[in-house]
């Protein structure tokens, strides 16, 4: 347990089924509040829920900070903190660090990554940590325990890594492997305004390893989740229901790469590739077509295209090729330095020895979250080229990637050469355009559709060079 932290036997009752959660990260915190806030037909807490992580320096963090009542990451969701406090306040949401806790679990939930080297060539499946955390579970659930994972995970993986995992553990200790339920559910978390809504108000697919860990899954995701208006899609088998979310991501990931060449096009022809996409999103069936931008960021995007890939060669030991999946990735990994290249085509010159602000540093508009942003990308191209890059972000002050500070406030531009918007946070369309910029006149690059029309034209009005990713000045 974290120093002067509760003690979570303390904090179950015995009266209401516990659910551990293994990781508080982005996903496993959320979660964490959103089970603790599940009420049963009294309206009384359905369940008592410990939060477990790593006795370590992250871990002990975030650890505290549920503790305190305070989420361990930046978030703009006021529902999911006073949620928070809510929980914090009945008792019956704790965290610690301690494995005994899945001893007194009735539902161990799952959320630790796996991770990929998807930058490596061959990229390679890392399987190492999750697999050491699965162990950790089978050495303390009792028999009758139903586990669910919700890590996004190569399909495969729930009965090839998991189950065997646990039934090692379990036989060591005199248990049949069968004597514990395995399912799979993927989270479909989205931070930032509806945090805590995109687990609790959303659609979930599931599958169980058996017919009875499916019920067990069912059962418990029905007490967590608004079935009654986002009901769950149950697959014939945790295999498929893996290979539903890969796919899923692959998809949008796909999606955005394939807008690239298309935002290049616009740029050469004189068009604005954002109006053409608004005006082909009036058709039903082609609502979700996407637009181009600063790149893929963030832990799902960037990796999970290549998940069903590497789980035919590594799982299932037949190699099967993903060219159009592994090329998104590619290309969605370059979209910053594209954003650069337009960059010194607006200025009419190499960044080199200029001053460049950056707006936005997180991997999506209103969350903090840096992990994987295409904002690293740009800013270690843009240091290789000679420029000097200053970085501005409402939600992050530290940086962690890159060991640097983040401006939180945005900065006077005495001396800003260029100004590039990559992250879409609410702040950045509430920014006055006139008084901001003053008797400055930096090049400025909307590189993700980040200021409204009338702020790009009050820029241009003034005497800025204005470009966008994916728009061209007419001919």
């Amino acid at each position: 347990m974290s120093t002067g932290s509760p003690s979570w036997r303390a904090a179950v009752t015995g009266s209401r089924p516990v659910v551990a959660v293994q990781g508080l990260g982005f996903v496993g915190a959320a979660m964490s509040i959103a089970v603790a806030s599940a009420l049963d037909d009294r309206g009384e807490p359905a369940f008592d829920v410990i939060g477990v992580d790593r006795d370590d320096p992250s871990g002990r963090e975030r650890i505290d900070a549920i503790n305190s009542g305070r989420f361990p990451f930046p978030t703009s969701d006021d529902h999911l903190r006073s949620a928070l406090a809510a929980v914090r306040g009945r008792g019956n949401l704790v965290a610690g660090s301690d494995p005994a806790a899945y001893a007194l679990a009735d539902v161990v939930v799952i959320d630790v990554p796996l991770d990929i080297d998807w930058r490596a060539e061959p990229p390679e499946l890392l399987l190492e940590g999750f697999t050491s955390a699965i162990r950790t579970v089978g050495r303390h659930i009792e028999p009758g325990t139903l586990v669910l994972v919700e890590t996004t995970v190569p399909p495969g993986t729930t009965e090839r890594v998991v189950v065997p995992a646990l039934a090692e553990e379990l036989a060591a200790r005199g248990h049949r492997p069968d004597d514990v339920l395995v399912a799979h559910s993927y989270e479909r978390v989205m931070p930032g305004a509806e945090y805590l809504a995109s687990i609790v108000n959303y659609w979930r697919v599931y599958a169980g390893r058996t017919e009875a860990a499916a019920k067990a899954a069912e059962a418990f995701l029905s007490q967590v989740i608004n079935v009654a208006e986002y009901p769950l899609t149950r697959l014939s088998n945790t295999t498929a229901s893996e290979t539903a979310k890969v796919l899923e991501n692959t998809f949008r990931a796909t999606t955005i790469a394939l807008m690239d060449e298309w935002g290049r096009f616009a740029e050469t022809v004189g068009i604005d590739l954002v109006e053409v996409v608004d005006a082909v999103r009036m058709r039903p069936t082609h609502a979700n077509v996407r637009t181009p931008g600063f790149g893929v960021g963030g832990y799902c995007l960037t990796k999970d295209p290549l998940f069903a890939r590497l789980a035919a060669e590594v799982l299932f030991d037949s190699p099967v090729e993903f060219p159009f999946s592994t090329a998104a990735v590619r290309i969605n990994d370059q979209a910053p330095v594209r954003a650069l290249d337009r960059l010194e085509e607006l200025m009419g010159r190499p960044v080199t020895g200029r001053h460049v602000l950056l707006l936005g540093v997180s991997y999506r508009q209103d969350v903090g979250d840096t992990r994987y942003s295409p904002s690293t990308t740009f800013v270690d191209a843009a240091t290789a080229r000679g420029a000097r890059v200053s970085a501005q972000d409402p939600l992050v002050d530290r940086w962690e990637e890159l060991d640097r500070p983040v401006l939180t406030e945005l900065p006077p531009l005495d001396d800003v050469d260029a100004v590039v918007l990559a992250v879409p946070h609410d702040e950045y369309r509430g920014i006055d355009v006139t008084a901001w910029l003053g008797e400055h006149r930096p090049v400025i690059l909307d590189a993700f559709d980040v200021w409204t029309d009338d702020q790009r034209r009050s820029a241009a009005a003034l005497g800025c060079t204005v470009g966008s990713i994916g728009r061209g000045t007419p001919p």
